[in-house]
């Protein structure tokens, strides 16, 4: 279900909870939603769509793909980039990296370790922040 998109900075400062398999239909909400909004968005974390639970998508290519509890275990490669949030009106200038690798669960909750580079990392990156509570 396409849900409507969160703008609360109070809510979204807040740090997301761990997900569990129980939390399927967000994942199905926040793929559908990143689908409704993929001419201006390439990421979403659940809490954009009113979810505190630790689930973020990506759009990878023709791609969009879930990961439930990420988290990144290394990086390389630091540079400043300006980024903007469907969330929030302003944009802003911040510290990314090119290479990361990230710890996650897939939807299926198997485990997975995967490296990602250039704009996929970025977007990552940022909707990681989301689920950490941090506004750009």
């Amino acid at each position: 279900m396409i849900r409507e998109i969160n703008h609360d900075p109070k809510f979204l400062s807040q740090k997301a909870v761990l997900a569990t398999p129980k939390d399927d239909q967000i994942v199905t909400d926040l793929l559908d939603t990143l689908q409704a909004n993929q001419a201006r968005c390439v990421g979403m974390a659940a809490n954009m769509i009113g979810e505190n639970k630790q689930i973020i998508v990506c759009q990878m290519g023709p791609l969009a793909f879930p990961m439930l509890n990420p988290k990144i275990i290394k990086k390389a490669r630091p540079y400043t980039t300006t980024e903007g949030c469907l969330s929030l009106t302003t944009t802003t200038e911040t510290t990314r990296y090119d290479l990361i690798t990230v710890q996650y669960f897939d939807r299926n909750f198997v485990k997975q370790k995967q490296e990602f580079q250039g704009f996929i990392a970025q977007i990552i990156q940022h909707e990681i922040d989301h689920l950490n509570g941090i506004l750009i």
